[in-house]
């Protein structure tokens, strides 16, 4: 701290608030007249702006976050104020210094006698946020421009992690953004309200405990939160807010107590929307890769549900799924799952036998790419509709696929369970495959040389 305030040349002068989630135009209109003296060492060396995210460089002198990280990623390896060779780039959070600005920057937005309307905020993300939430919460206004700018402000890379985990946690953040979501319509505001939930819940730049709270609020009045995400998945002005939608769900499955995920399972128009998500998304019924992962994500928890299995069949997730493998849109571990729940109903296993001929050799084809997960679950399936069931139409197309049954005999040589080992060779016994026609179907070019 002490070499940026020696190496500062600047004056303290006058200058407006800013904050980072507004642009310069929006500040200069909102806080034209706003004037505070900022002492010398709250300003970055290289920009001059009070720092957002103070870090240090290892010659001890204090740099705004992304100012020193532009600088450094131009290919300098020098200090700016000392021009010394930097032996290390490591950037050091200079937390103190973060403190001072806070605590400098409430007392100027409570003590200036200038400061104009109580919209004025400080510099800091936490007195950005509190404002921006306000907005939000305010019935008289339009909540859309400040979802905006908090969703701007957690997806820009320059910001600081920190400052992003300090806005999601804020008091009252989680709670007022899915009252937004909660206001039984699905406009821009909704779904602006719905990107940010995301951003907080899905991003891996955002804390676990904060993550696992916004799951906590949707889930404290389940139905209602089901059926706003259900509202908006139906009714989305795009694939992108949808897919936000969705991730909202997946996030709730994965943090919520069994009956809430119950709800979710229960909701005809949820299973519904999410079955529609994984399917064709243009003209030409091409298949959307990150709505396919995440639609199948949600359904593959949810058929963990034994009441759900037969209402997801009926709705149309065994043809989804299926057409998912057969089309290699991804997620294919997901897409196994979603079938071996599916077979565990008789619906399910009549709809898989109906279109046995398109449906098994995706399931073979695709088993040993869905990691030991998927594998079993391929395994599940066949052993359910050709064996234990026997289904003349998915034995024959068992029998007929080139090369799938090889991937059993793969299959029980790898390191998968006993069960699944036992279903595999069940199958195989029951199709009297032999070594030879087993390798004559496998497409290999591994050269097996004798010893003799």
């Amino acid at each position: 701290m002490a070499n940026a305030i020696a190496n500062n040349t600047s004056q303290s002068t006058k200058k407006a608030l800013t904050h980072p989630l507004m642009g310069r135009k929006d500040i200069a209109a909102e806080y034209q007249g706003l004037e505070v003296k900022v002492p010398i060492f709250f300003r970055c060396p290289i920009s001059l702006d009070v720092m957002r995210s103070p870090v240090s460089l290892c010659t001890g002198v204090t740099y705004d976050r992304a100012s020193i990280q532009r600088w450094i990623d131009s290919g300098n390896n020098t200090c700016p104020a000392t021009m010394l060779p930097l032996p290390s780039t490591d950037l050091v959070p200079n937390l103190t210094l973060r403190r001072l600005i806070a605590l400098w920057a409430s007392t100027a937005a409570t003590s200036s006698s200038s400061s104009p309307a109580p919209s004025a905020v400080g510099p800091t993300p936490a007195a950005a946020a509190s404002e921006l939430l306000r907005q939000i919460a305010d019935p008289s206004q339009d909540p859309w421009p400040a979802l905006h700018k908090l969703a701007a402000f957690l997806s820009d890379d320059d910001v600081d992690e920190f400052d992003k985990n300090a806005l999601a946690r804020a008091a009252g953040a989680a709670e007022t953004l899915v009252s937004v979501l909660r206001r039984g319509r699905a406009d821009a505001s909704v779904e602006a309200a719905v990107h940010v939930l995301t951003v907080i819940a899905a991003s891996d730049c955002i804390e676990e405990d904060n993550r696992k709270r916004v799951a906590t609020i949707l889930a404290a009045d389940a139905a209602s939160s089901v059926a706003s995400l259900a509202r908006v998945l139906r009714c989305g002005s795009s694939l992108e807010a949808r897919i936000d939608a969705a991730r909202l769900v997946e996030s709730l499955l994965r943090n919520a107590r069994q009956d809430v995920k119950a709800t979710v399972a229960e909701s005809e128009e949820m299973v519904c929307e999410l079955i529609r998500l994984i399917g064709p998304v243009d003209e030409k019924d091409g298949l959307d890769k990150q709505a396919v992962a995440v639609g199948l994500s949600c359904l593959a928890t949810i058929a963990g549900t034994r009441r759900a299995r037969s209402e997801m069949v009926r709705l149309g997730a065994v043809p989804a799924a299926v057409r998912v493998l057969a089309t290699d849109a991804g997620s294919p571990s997901q897409a196994l799952r979603v079938l071996e729940a599916a077979v565990g109903c008789a619906e399910g296993r009549a709809a898989i036998c109906e279109m046995a001929d398109t449906a098994i050799p995706a399931v073979l084809s695709k088993m040993m790419k869905g990691g030991m997960g998927g594998a079993e679950a391929g395994v599940s399936v066949l052993w359910a509709v050709c064996h234990k069931y026997r289904d003349r139409r998915a034995v024959d197309a068992a029998a007929a696929s080139k090369g799938g049954l090889t991937r059993l005999l793969l299959l029980m040589q790898s390191g998968c369970s006993p069960a699944a080992r036992q279903m595999a060779s069940e199958l195989l016994k029951m199709f009297k495959v032999n070594a030879k026609s087993c390798l004559g179907g496998y497409d290999s070019k591994t050269t097996h040389i004798m010893p003799f």
